[in-house]
């Protein structure tokens, strides 16, 4: 498993109307997908930005900057476990 986190404002809502779906919508959230696929299984890839809101709370290995689709080049980490 992959996973990707990333952190910012999103829109949310419900769409259909026969069969409700709830979904997200916005940058924050492409660019956490971007996050999975690139991501290592058995890890959890965050961006800076998710970084430096938890870094107080959490562990993280630099990855490095890696290219991301639409967006360029970010720097990434490895969230470790809590401090």
């Amino acid at each position: 498993m992959r996973v990707g986190i990333n952190t910012g404002p999103v829109v949310a809502g419900v769409i259909g109307t026969r069969k409700f779906i709830y979904d997200l919508w916005g940058d924050a959230v492409n660019v956490a997908s971007r996050m999975e696929s690139r991501g290592v299984g058995g890890k959890i890839q965050v961006t800076e930005n998710t970084k430096r809101l938890l870094d107080y709370r959490y562990r993280f290995e630099e990855r490095g900057v890696i290219e991301i689709k639409g967006k360029g080049y970010m720097r990434t980490y490895w969230l470790e476990g809590r401090r």
